[in-house]
């Protein structure tokens, strides 16, 4: 697993939680993973996919979400692709074809399309080895984000019973785990909970008066950094951005009365670091993976502390130190309770009002704002005071723009920063990508810091992979060692490793749960006995076998009665149709013949029986 992690991602370790849940997951066993905004998630299931020896099928809701992770992977070498309904049909059509053809290793999908039923026969013909559903919270009539497609995933579990779950969210309090594990059919799956406490970010509530002026003071002391403004309504998103043109600060309104090209040209110009300010109603940020928001300001109350912690956790997803404000007036809440007595169900009514008294809570709390929020997530804060909120430190501080607490002490040079982060404008802009997928500000941190003057030493600085390194070393190289040369700086060692271990190829393994099946079967079992003593469907016993099959290990089917004939007519199906694919065999056989038929005639042509 490091190897993979390192070879695709740059990375030399492991984050809190990532490995068991990944040894958990490989091992193909359910699990629910509650973890915040950029702890890690995502990566829970997309290092195992490169493992596993079938495809790993994501549900995601969003499609910026969809995009923004298949174009990071892309970036990082890992085959990817998203179905959805920015594709027509031609586009479609080759995303099944690479499915089908084993070209890709994760494919991501909305809930919505799982209940067209071509897509769900689409999926009955592939080799899936991982359901990842992200934003799980979604699933939840109890979550800030409730989505009713979600429900369906239930489905999922009886027509695919063989293949682990794993249901991930950032925001899930008590009653939505729950509700996750019971929905999902997880309740003998594990939960893997890490911290909820981001460290990186500073936490602030501010009385709302002179508003607009201290916000404008606050950009400033941000030259160019990325900063999100959530507000209540449209019209005001578009004021407070009209407001900071005004005071020559670039900044865009963002809200659901824009057209959908509208919305799209605003969010890729600040993924893209076009425009640094976005004024937003909620509706924007969800699924969006910039790493370096330095700034989260919610000019009104939020509706509840759930959507307020995911939208507070859009800043500093890398790491880095981060600001968090809230502006404040306990006449806020009016604008809220209009649209609650609007509510005609009265249990929806008191839920959505108990959300609001929370949040309005931690607005006029006296304690530890960090404290409260872990409180709320089920997590004790194990300190006195946090030294990063309000309440712990009086004093309003501005975060460094550029450092991270650990990182703050360690000088680095700005100059070469600014240089770097040019090149990788100009990469980006060629290539139609965010500059986040080039490279990030931490990487950038340590190029600047340790001046690497060889592709050796640049292979160690953090985010730089073999990808990464094949395709940008040789630019970024000659930018450093230009500065270092012209400016005297020598490269700092002190961090490389002194002993080097060649990367070995890692090999995809399979789980003891299909180690079973195949000694079952090679035990002379029919496909009934085993799957009445694995207790397991036929269909999955002929996957776990299909597997294995596929990993070299040897299958004994002898045993299995199969009719001459209709195994002759199958081979004769996969030869016409050029490839051993289930979906052209089947078109070209007819309706008489099963799916689950043609998985066990591929398992005996594979494994050498005469036709």
């Amino acid at each position: 697993m490091l190897s993979l992690l390192e070879q695709y991602f740059g990375y030399t370790t492991f984050r809190p939680l990532q490995r068991e849940i990944m040894e958990h997951c490989v091992a193909g066993k359910d699990c629910l993973v509650l973890m915040p905004t950029g702890g890690g998630k995502s990566l829970c299931y997309q290092l195992p996919a490169l493992m596993f020896p079938g495809m790993t099928i994501v549900i995601s809701p969003l499609i910026a979400l969809m995009k923004d992770q298949v174009d990071a992977l892309t970036a990082n070498g890992v085959r990817a692709a998203y179905m959805n309904s920015t594709l027509n049909a031609q586009e479609i059509t080759r995303v099944e074809a690479d499915s089908i053809a084993g070209r890709l290793r994760l494919l991501y999908l909305a809930p919505e399309r799982l209940a067209i039923p071509s897509v769900l026969h689409f999926l009955q013909s592939l080799n899936v080895s991982l359901f990842a559903v992200d934003e799980a919270h979604c699933i939840s009539e109890w979550g800030h984000d409730f989505r009713p497609d979600y429900r369906n995933l239930y489905a999922l579990r009886h027509q695919f019973p063989g293949v682990p779950f794993m249901a991930l969210t950032a925001t899930a309090n008590e009653r939505v785990r729950d509700d996750i594990l019971t929905q999902l059919k997880l309740t003998q799956g594990r939960v893997f909970q890490s911290s909820f406490n981001r460290a990186n970010l500073t936490y602030r509530v501010e009385p709302k008066k002179k508003t607009f002026d201290k916000l404008v003071a606050e950009i400033r002391q941000r030259p160019q950094q990325a900063i999100i403004i959530y507000c209540f309504s449209r019209k005001e998103t578009e004021k407070i951005a009209a407001d900071l043109r005004a005071n020559k600060i670039d900044a865009a309104a963002y809200h659901a009365g824009m057209t959908p090209k509208e919305r799209t040209r605003v969010q890729d110009r600040f993924i893209r670091d076009q425009i640094p300010v976005i004024v937003a109603t909620i509706a924007f940020g969800m699924g969006i993976d910039k790493p370096d928001v330095r700034l989260v300001v919610h000019m009104d109350l939020p509706k509840s502390v759930e959507g307020y912690y995911q939208e507070t956790g859009r800043a500093g997803r890398d790491g880095l130190a981060s600001d968090c404000l809230l502006y404040y007036s306990a006449g806020d809440r009016f604008k809220h309770e209009y649209f609650i007595r609007e509510i005609e169900d009265r249990a929806e009514q008191a839920r959505v009002r108990r959300q609001l008294d929370e949040v309005t809570r931690y607005c006029e709390l006296k304690t530890c704002r960090r404290a409260f929020l872990l409180a709320y997530f089920g997590e004790a804060f194990p300190h006195t005071y946090c030294d990063s909120c309000d309440i712990c430190r009086p004093t309003p501080t501005v975060a460094v723009p550029s450092a991270s607490p650990r990182e703050a002490a360690e000088d680095y040079d700005t100059e070469l920063f600014e240089q770097l982060r040019a090149e990788r404008r100009t990469i980006a802009e060629a290539q139609g990508i965010p500059p986040y997928m080039v490279f990030g500000d931490k990487t950038f941190h340590e190029m600047a810091r340790r001046f690497p003057q060889s592709r050796e030493s640049l292979s160690h600085i953090f985010g730089v992979g073999t990808e990464k390194l094949a395709k940008y070393g040789t630019r970024f190289l000659r930018i450093i060692t230009d500065y270092a040369r012209a400016h005297d700086k020598t490269e700092d060692t002190s961090a490389t490793p002194t002993i080097v271990r060649a990367k070995k190829p890692v090999r995809a393994t399979v789980s003891t749960s299909i180690t079973e099946t195949v000694q079952a079967c090679n035990a002379g079992k029919s496909l009934e006995s085993i799957a009445l003593l694995r207790r397991l469907s036929i269909g999955t016993v002929l996957q776990h076998l299909e597997k294995a099959s596929s990993q070299g290990i040897t299958i004994k089917t002898d045993h299995f009665p199969f009719p001459a004939d209709r195994l002759n007519r199958i081979a004769e199906a996969f030869k016409k149709s050029g490839n051993n694919f289930l979906t052209p065999a089947r078109d070209s056989l007819g309706a008489d013949y099963g799916y689950d038929e043609l998985r066990l005639a591929r398992i005996i042509l594979r494994n050498g029986r005469a036709t």
